[in-house]
């Protein structure tokens, strides 16, 4: 492998680009018009302009990813996360054209991209699972019978993908009929399949998911837990690892669960497994996703592994080059998800001009990004401007640096999440670790935010001020400089 496609953008194509370059491969960048002048483009040895600024005529063209890998000569696809990312169909366009595909097999993801296939994949295995249906349901008589032997609150939920698309939560039978048309119609929509299940609904619950690794040779290994309970709209906005409340003797049963969900299909590359952790200590298996994750910066952080530079080695049909007993957590490591978005009116997305910029920086701060002071926010991407990773010795620690890294990261223009991030972090039941996915319903409410962004407000002010006053010196020395008299004063 020399030459590597990243069919993705902004933070991510950066990210992995960086990765196969310090491993002495060649890149090459796919972008749109709305991304032609983006940090990535430049970054990359080579950029391929491949469509129009929506993505369905850009980055989901895997027709046009492909054909600018065979105009380049590169040897492999990595898709990063998102758009193409777990379309086994374009994996298997990929392999077909003679191409190396940076990620499992399509055969893996098909499996794993149907809740139903999965749970029935992993059964042999003893892996938890949630009580319920292990297929479609087909009717409402059927639906009710479930309901009888699982009791409710119930959950019925789309079998084809996520996002809380096609999921509702149903406390009574009178609200049955009424909550299973809404996910199907839901599905049907999001997914382009109607098929749902029921299963018993795990009031608070917490979101853990193990980082899985399987290369070629049968090797699989997993690299401890990320602790994502903190959402909005079912999507997460503040992860860390490891978990304030796993026991060793829990991490250890709960990671054997994650490889044997990745030895069930077969699965090579880098995964994660995803589980729901009731209040009374239990876990269930909820899915798996078969790529990078968004939140993959923490495990890297704790353990010393870049996920990147594993999943080459492993698509070059590399063996591992550790053991599961080669992994160690090292210290604790927390991601603040920056979103063009504004807290206080429902975390609806803040699009604009990003016209002050200043990332934080020192000892245990990581900044994922792709963007530039003066850039502007597409509108028809996620809204996400960085990600904000800070690691320390433990984590309070780490809570503290994280505090001090969302001071100093200083953005104008657009709303963001900034003040959020610094309001849950800073939360007594966060510090605890007392808290579930429920954590913005249970905590949150617009107003709590009032003192951070003025605060925020403040420090703008003053920053857009001294850029003023600097700027004025400057003005005034090179004005000076090209006067005879003042010269002439100087002399």
């Amino acid at each position: 492998m020399k030459k590597i496609l990243v069919a993705n953008r902004g933070e991510i194509a950066l990210r992995i680009m960086r990765s196969a370059r310090e491993m002495g491969l060649a890149t090459v960048a796919v972008y749109s018009d709305a991304d032609r002048l983006a940090p990535f483009v430049r970054f990359a040895d080579e950029a391929v302009h491949i469509g129009g600024p929506a993505s369905s005529d850009s980055y989901l063209r895997g027709d046009r990813v492909i054909e600018a890998c065979r105009a380049t000569g590169a040897d492999a696809i990595h898709p990063g996360y998102g758009f193409l990312s777990e379309n086994a169909n374009f994996a298997r366009q990929v392999a077909e054209a003679g191409i190396i595909f940076i990620g499992p097999t399509p055969e893996a993801m098909e499996v794993m991209g149907s809740k139903l296939a999965a749970k029935n994949a992993v059964k042999s295995y003893g892996i938890p699972l949630v009580p319920g249906t292990d297929s479609a349901i087909e009717n409402l008589a059927e639906a009710i019978e479930v309901a009888k032997e699982i009791g409710f609150p119930l959950l019925i939920k789309a079998s084809a993908g996520g996002g809380g698309k096609g999921m509702r939560i149903v406390e009574e039978a009178s609200e049955l009929e009424s909550q299973m048309k809404r996910a199907i119609s839901e599905a049907e929509s999001a997914f382009g399949d109607g098929a749902v299940f029921v299963e018993r609904y795990v009031s608070g619950p917490r979101h853990i998911e193990i980082q899985v690794l399987a290369d070629q040779h049968g090797n699989v290994v997993h690299l401890f837990e990320r602790e994502c309970s903190i959402q909005r709209r079912h999507q997460k906005v503040v992860e860390e690892a490891p978990s304030s409340v796993l026991t060793p003797e829990m991490r250890d049963a709960m990671g054997k669960s994650a490889c044997d969900v990745a030895r069930a299909c077969n699965y090579v590359g880098a995964g994660t497994v995803e589980f729901l952790l009731d209040d009374r200590m239990n876990y269930y298996f909820l899915e798996m996703n078969t790529r990078l994750q968004v939140e993959h910066p923490v495990t890297e952080m704790i353990t010393g592994v870049d996920l990147v530079r594993e999943q080459i080695k492993v698509a070059e049909g590399l063996p591992l080059s550790f053991t599961q007993e080669d992994l160690k957590i090292h210290g604790h490591a927390i991601e603040v998800r920056v979103y063009a978005e504004d807290p206080q009116n429902g975390f609806l997305p803040d699009i604009g001009n990003l016209k002050t910029y200043k990332r934080p920086e020192g000892p245990g701060i990581r900044v994922d990004d792709g963007f530039e002071e003066g850039m502007d926010i597409p509108i028809y991407y996620d809204p996400m401007i960085a990600k904000l990773v800070t690691h320390a010795g433990d984590r309070d620690q780490a809570i503290a640096r994280m505090t001090r890294a969302i001071n100093d990261f200083h953005i104008s223009g657009v709303k963001t999440t900034l003040a959020f991030g610094k309001f849950a972090i800073n939360h007594e039941a966060f510090k605890s670790g007392n808290f579930d996915t429920h954590f913005v319903k249970n905590f949150f409410s617009p107003e709590v935010l009032d003192v951070f962004v003025d605060e925020e407000a403040r420090i703008a002010a003053l920053a857009a001020n001294l850029f003023y006053e600097k700027a004025k010196s400057a003005n005034t020395a090179s004005e000076n400089q090209h006067n005879p008299e003042w010269r002439s004063r100087r002399n």
